[in-house]
């Protein structure tokens, strides 16, 4: 005879594959397709006392390796039928395990956990459900199923799991407050349960909290686990302590690429840069995450150089190409720098990856395009786009306003299938950009007609809007509708308030409202909009008091802050104050100074007469003067009688601008006040020659 199959004939002749990994996999179908719950009567039949193995580890062992919702739900209708599933607490166990292993058969596991008698309910049981409530996000029946758990019953597994569901989930509290109850029990925790500790207690945002939980972990001897250093890394990296972050990472016997990539993430998060690629470059095996990081890292220092290259050699050690959210920064980053070639190299990226398909990359590109002032292309970008996504229409009208294309970009607004606040705000704040500021505050109103609400960005604009208009009375309207519909007044709104006050005349409404609410501003914003307007309108003494009880708060001054002062120092003569707070702003503050803070030191020295100190500081400039800066200098000449300095201050004015005839016009006055009558009639010939209109000026308020 020849080798004997090695199947078996079922009562119906049908053949059935024996136990064993096969039939592991649910291949214990049939061909026939017959029904499989008979195949399983065959089993039973063949597995009882005296006929084979038992039936019970046939059961258990199917049931671990099923992978289709309907085997299981067949090897459980043959443990009911056979008594297993109520007298043996394994297999019971195990269907449970089954259905509590699929996702969408949640369900049927808590069924059959409510169905089975409280005394049959071993801790084997609960701690199933409760591990497949907790990876479902059922978080609150997970807390009940513990709390509801005989004491006996809740041991490291149990609490470990809510403990680490809950920290992953961001309830730091609750999960904090679970651990406290399962220390009271004297149930010993594990390294696994004290890493979720650790993230818990991270979220709490305190060093403090982190601290406790890495007492905890010196207490019980589990700080040389990996899994629980890395997240104390992580943690005291993530509440700014990165000298405690560093003495954990620096006595780890052993580190894997996560905790590599939780001290790289610290330094990055901090803007440490230097510090940070020390660790990037040390790290023994680099992947995807650790130059993510680093990209991240370059692209908020503003190294864009930098996170190119970077990009570039990740692709060619990790093989990747990153996915669509690294790839959105980059082209951000490139848009920021105008770097027209890199940003399209990876926009060819997008296309090969088939990332241009999402509405937010579509959106980017476009405003890639507009920010390098290739506007053609950001419209054929458009076209290529799917119209649907108002991100798209949104980015392409960003664009036309940066480029002053203002009837373009109001078509394109009012061709727009539908509208949202970002495209109500890009526009207002265009018009005020673009110094249309009537048509900002018209477009405002007819916003608010169309029932869309504003949001910061919104209600700023409109601010500035009235500020360069001068109308009082709808900054009045727009202060009062803030307060009434309850928005939360920002810094920024703050000094939108202020100047808005300030540049319409009323400064004791700017004072009124800044003595209101300083104590609760958190930034510079809205002590500049104070300072600069107190100067501007001629309060210097208190414009300077004001930036000396700033320095008594914990808020820095800027760049900013510092024209307020040196304008307050010019309108009073104050030069000595001028000079040492223009010296403290390097030597204490580190700020360097712009052609702004020049130009404010020249009218300082030029109006005191310290002509000869001002054109030395002209002289050694970093930057080249500008006509602001020339024209401060030829006023001080005129006012000093001082035709040398008058004439160079007129002849650098006209290699700057050739049409500038407020020059010749201040430089004839200088001739004419020293008697240089010749001069003054060679000045005034060109004058006549060259036909220079004078401008008219006008007022917002009139």
């Amino acid at each position: 005879m020849g080798l004997e199959s090695p199947t078996s004939k079922n009562l119906l002749g049908r053949s059935i594959v024996p136990p064993g990994p096969a039939a592991a996999q649910c291949s214990i179908i049939p061909a026939s397709n017959a029904p499989l719950l008979s195949v399983l009567e065959a089993e039973k039949t063949r597995h009882m006392p005296g006929g084979g193995a038992p039936l019970a580890p046939f059961l258990v062992a199917s049931l671990q390796r099923a992978a289709r919702l309907r085997c299981g739900e067949q090897l459980h209708a043959l443990a009911a039928k056979s008594g297993l599933l109520a007298s043996n607490a394994f297999v019971r166990n195990s269907v449970l395990a089954f259905y509590a292993r699929l996702p969408p058969s949640l369900a049927s596991a808590r069924k059959l956990f409510d169905e089975t008698p409280p005394p049959l309910r071993d801790a084997a049981a609960r701690n199933t459900l409760l591990a497949a409530l907790a990876r479902a996000g059922h978080l609150d029946r997970a807390q009940r199923v513990l709390e509801e758990m005989p004491r006996g019953h809740r041991d490291t597994v149990s609490y470990t799991t809510v403990v680490t569901a809950l920290a992953r989930a961001g309830h730091a509290g609750p999960a904090a407050a679970v651990f406290r109850c399962m220390l009271a029990e004297d149930v010993v925790p594990n390294e696994v349960t004290l890493a979720g500790v650790v993230t818990a207690f991270a979220r709490h945002g305190a060093p403090a909290a982190v601290g406790v939980a890495h007492g905890f972990a010196l207490r019980m001897g589990l700080d040389g686990f990996v899994i629980v250093a890395t997240n104390l890394v992580h943690a005291y990296a993530g509440v700014s302590e990165l000298h405690f972050a560093r003495a954990v990472f620096d006595q780890m016997p052993d580190r894997n690429t996560i905790t590599w990539n939780a001290m790289l993430n610290g330094y990055v998060k901090a803007g440490m840069m230097e510090k940070a690629a020390e660790a990037f470059w040390r790290i023994p095996k680099r992947d995807e995450v650790s130059w993510v990081t680093m990209i991240d890292g370059y692209i908020r220092a503003g190294l864009i150089s930098d996170a190119l290259k970077a990009y570039a050699h990740m692709v060619g050690e990790v093989g990747s190409n990153g996915n669509e959210a690294l790839l959105v920064d980059l082209v951000k980053a490139c848009a920021q720098c105008s770097a027209i070639a890199e940003g399209q190299q990876l926009h060819s990226i997008i296309l090969k990856n088939g990332f241009d398909a999402h509405a937010f990359v579509q959106a980017t590109l476009i405003n890639f395009y507009g920010c390098c002032g290739l506007i053609g292309l950001a419209q054929m970008q458009f076209r290529l786009s799917d119209k649907s996504h108002i991100a798209s229409w949104n980015a392409l009208l960003a664009s036309l306003l940066r480029r002053g294309l203002m009837h373009e970009a109001r078509q394109l607004f009012d061709d727009m299938p539908e509208r949202d606040t970002i495209s109500w705000s890009t526009l207002i704040s265009g018009y005020v950009l673009n110094e249309c500021s009537d048509m900002a505050l018209q477009l405002f109103f007819t916003m608010l007609n169309a029932g869309f609400a504003p949001n910061e960005i919104t209600l700023a604009s409109a601010l500035s809007a009235v500020a360069e208009s001068g109308t009082l009375d709808q900054g009045r309207w727009i202060h009062d509708y803030i307060m009434n519909r309850s928005f939360k007044v920002t810094d920024n709104l703050s000094a939108g308030l202020i100047d808005m006050y300030a540049k319409c005349g009323s400064i004791s409404d700017a004072v009124q409202l800044f003595n209101h609410s300083s104590d609760k501003f958190s930034s510079i914003s809205p002590w500049n909009a104070m300072i600069c307007s107190l100067a501007v309108h001629g309060y210097a003494h208190m414009s300077l008091d004001l930036f000396s009880q700033l320095q008594r708060t914990d808020i820095k001054p800027n760049s900013i802050t510092f024209i307020g002062v040196l304008n307050a120092c010019c309108h009073t003569g104050m030069v000595t104050e001028g000079k040492q707070h223009f010296e403290s702003m390097t030597r204490r503050f580190g700020i360097q100074p712009t052609i702004k803070h020049y130009g404010c030191m020249v009218d300082l020295l030029g109006r005191a007469g310290y002509l000869e100190e001002a054109e030395q500081l002209v002289a050694i400039m970093p930057m080249k003067a500008d006509k602001v800066i020339w024209g401060s200098i030829l006023s001080a000449a005129r006012a000093q009688g001082n035709v040398g300095l008058g004439e160079k201050a007129a002849e650098e004015l006209a290699k700057l601008d050739q049409t500038h005839g407020a020059s010749k016009v201040a430089l004839s006055n200088i001739y004419a006040y020293a008697g240089h009558w010749t001069n003054v009639s060679a000045v005034r010939k060109e004058l006549e020659d060259e036909n220079l209109e004078r401008q008219s000026g006008s007022s917002g308020f009139v």
